[in-house]
């Protein structure tokens, strides 16, 4: 199961064979259904597409396959080379295109690539478009262009600059705020894009940064999801440097995590609820987060007398409830912070202004900004699948064992307990269950960790 082909794009291992690994038939193949549906969209002359990548070692070479089977439909390119989420999201209406790509496998280890898809308006398209992708592609049904008929590709590599302009300019980043207090920071770039930017916009704040692993080589000193178990170079940094805080991003810059003055995680999932505690400081609204969130956002948003929401994994459902629900703020528990004033993506750059904005106003440490949050823990493990596994009917089971428990099955199945809750599903992404689990303390986390474990274990017989 090294080649996932879902809604939210195809992604898998580099080498190997066609449709069962990520190679370069499959790249073209996806491209293509990917133009196609681009091209029933509207009919019109022109249509246009905006590409860019992570720093893999494979970016480059899937980059290519990609443009150029675009070019091959007619579809003129907008190349943003290295870049990173975000970025190309909000270069897709900038540049009045008709969709875009990037070439990344987000958190995944370098072996891994993936094409995610954008809509017109630069966010992830929904399940419908997403399943009519995939159908295109498994009949092979795409007409290409005509030799006086192919398309183009534009290099543009000014989108980071305008990135940076376009989050600086909002209200409530109070740069003069950020300047005075003289922030000094370590930054883990993890040899990805986040190392291009990320000092770019800390410069541009008056931030002195101690850069770590920023170039942009594709060669991952350590796991690149953002975890504390991986940022032990980090936390080592921000002692031996006396830095405020360490910052940390994944290898397309749309998750954030920060750590701490004494290098200990501030929490990836209080990235966001302390984002949400800024915005709704100056802006009264709703929130919204995934299942799989703490539930300190809830408390926070409460206190600021707004209204708090929880969507089905996947970005392009929270985006979808937080448009629904007017949300000022919204996210994923997972470092990903949207804010609608910029655009509707997870943006680890407006993520960090915002952060050291609020840290600046409140002129506190890290330490003792958290503190000031009601304290959660949670435990994140998973399951790995073995073939033939049926996934569905475990945790129909799971969600038929707790029935006297309130269960949510609007995205697996969700179990809330009355000082803790579990979330079960199976992932988009990799051929895991996840399973995520929050109490008071750690140890009760982890306690409830293992007991699902365990019971997950004995009704699959494995």
């Amino acid at each position: 199961m090294t080649l996932i082909k879902s809604i939210s794009g195809i992604r898998g291992t580099i080498g190997g064979a066609v449709s069962h690994n990520l190679t370069p038939i499959d790249a073209v193949t996806f491209a293509a259904a990917y133009g196609t549906w681009i091209k029933e969209q509207r009919n019109k002359e022109n249509y246009r597409v905006v590409v860019g990548r992570d720093a893999r070692i494979s970016g480059e070479m899937i980059q290519g396959l990609v443009m150029h089977t675009l070019v091959g439909m007619g579809i003129h390119v907008i190349d943003l080379g290295l870049s990173t989420t975000p970025t190309v999201e909000i270069a897709v209406p900038m540049e009045h295109a008709d969709g875009g790509i990037i070439i990344t496998a987000s958190h995944n280890p370098k072996q891994w690539n993936a094409l995610k898809l954008l809509n017109a308006k630069g966010e992830f398209l929904n399940a419908a478009e997403g399943q009519y992708i995939l159908e295109v592609a498994e009949s092979n049904k795409m007409n290409f262009a005509e030799v006086d008929h192919l398309g183009k590709i534009t290099v543009n590599d000014a989108y980071m600059d305008l990135h940076i302009d376009a989050v600086l300019k909002l209200d409530l980043v109070n740069v003069e705020a950020i300047k005075n207090a003289k922030f000094k920071v370590v930054f883990d770039g993890v040899n990805s894009t986040g190392g291009i930017i990320i000092p770019l916009l800390l410069d541009r704040l008056g931030v002195h940064t101690i850069k770590l692993f920023c170039e942009p080589n594709g060669e991952f000193p350590h796991n690149p999801e953002p975890l504390k178990e991986h940022l032990t170079d980090l936390s080592r940094a921000v002692v031996d440097h006396r830095a405020h805080l360490g910052i940390v991003v994944d290898p397309d810059v749309d998750r954030l995590a920060f750590m701490d003055e004494k290098g200990d995680m501030f929490g990836e999932e209080y990235t966001l609820v302390a984002c949400a505690d800024y915005v709704l400081s100056k802006t009264s609204g709703n929130t919204v987060s995934n299942l799989s969130s703490t539930r300190a956002l809830k408390d926070v948003t409460e206190k600021h007398k707004g209204s708090y929401q929880a969507s089905a994994v996947g970005e392009v459902n929270v985006v979808e409830l937080m448009k629904q629900t007017n949300a000022v703020i919204g996210g994923e528990g997972n470092g990903g912070i949207i804010y609608p004033e910029l655009h509707y993506g997870r943006d680890a750059l407006v993520g960090i202004a915002l952060f050291l904005s609020l840290l600046a106003e409140k002129n506190l440490s890290v330490s003792a900004l958290k503190k000031t949050y009601p304290q959660y823990f949670m435990s994140k493990n998973k399951i790995e699948l073995t073939e033939g596994l049926d996934v569905d009917g475990i945790l129909k089971a799971m969600a038929e064992k707790y029935q006297n428990e309130e269960v949510l099955t609007i995205d697996g199945v969700k179990i809330n307990f009355e000082n803790s809750w579990v979330h079960l599903r199976k992932s988009n992404t990799e051929p895991i269950i996840r399973i995520y689990t929050e109490a008071p303390s750690q140890t009760q986390a982890d306690s409830l960790a293992i007991q699902i474990i365990h019971t997950i274990k004995t009704i699959a017989n494995i």
